[in-house]
């Protein structure tokens, strides 16, 4: 799945906040099998919410390298105990 990240549209002056607009995509065959890009849903939030969830995410998957990163070093050593 892919992200298009782009600014919102300026809305009222009463906005305080910058606006982004997320559209998650992921690319499918048509019938042809040539790739096309589909659109899952889009979803509107302000850029320091956006930054907080980025930021998150990252902190997850940094961990989640660790823990595989323990997963390798325990089939190396199964490997070289042959």
């Amino acid at each position: 799945m892919a992200k298009v990240i782009s600014a919102a549209p300026a809305g009222t002056v009463e906005e305080q906040s910058k606006m982004v607009v997320i559209k998650h995509t992921r690319v499918m065959k048509n019938p042809n099998g040539n790739d096309v890009t589909v659109l899952d849903y889009e979803e509107t939030k302000d850029v320091d919410s956006a930054i907080a969830d980025a930021e998150a995410q990252k902190a997850r998957l940094e961990a989640e390298i660790v823990d595989i990163d323990a997963e390798i070093v325990e089939y190396q050593a199964i490997k070289d105990a042959e």
